[in-house]
């Protein structure tokens, strides 16, 4: 069995990928949006953490958490809400063609990949690195003009807090954008 090396750092912050199941586009949809709110709620309920920075895209999302002192289980916390949303979307997002023996063995569904990254945060001018690349990235995928025209991420949250101007970033020029395609 493949083993993984993970940063674990009790009690830190973290940047997280996470990434749906051949890249499907479901995440922004609102029903799938509200399961990912439930599933965030009832995990947090059972293991806390502090979402510092998000942002959701159709295929995938980035975030920043911190989590208790002593605490470096995000694994767990990951796991919890994968399952949670899987079991919530039930067979409306599924597809039994999908299965492998592998993904029945570990016993996974077709919504998510198998793994996720992350990367321990090492300082302020780490954090603030990721933190502008998350709230960056719906412009980096062609998904928007500005940052502030996305409305599944933090930076709403940063530009209320003054951390950012409410025109922070924007206009990158991208032949693969997926602005104006259906």
């Amino acid at each position: 069995m493949t083993r993984y090396r993970r940063a674990v750092v009790a009690g830190g912050t973290y940047f997280f990928t996470v990434v749906t199941y051949r890249r499907r586009r479901f995440l922004t949809d609102a029903e799938p949006r509200q399961w990912l709110r439930e599933a965030i709620h009832a995990t947090r309920a059972d293991h806390p953490f502090k979402i510092d920075a998000w942002v959701l895209l159709p295929d995938h999302l980035h975030c920043i958490w911190t989590l208790p002192k002593g605490d470096a289980d995000f694994s767990t916390r990951w796991a919890l809400l994968k399952s949670r949303f899987t079991k919530r979307a039930g067979d409306r997002l599924s597809r039994e063609g999908w299965m492998s023996d592998s993904k029945r063995k570990h016993r996974e569904g077709t919504l998510w990949q198998r793994r996720f990254w992350e990367h321990a945060i090492r300082d302020d001018r780490d954090f603030e690195a990721h933190l502008h690349d998350i709230h960056f990235n719906p412009v980096k995928h062609g998904l928007v003009r500005h940052v502030a025209d996305w409305p599944f991420s933090t930076f709403h949250r940063y530009v209320k807090a003054g951390t950012y101007p409410s025109h922070w970033a924007g206009m990158q020029e991208n032949p693969d954008s997926d602005l104006g395609k259906e």
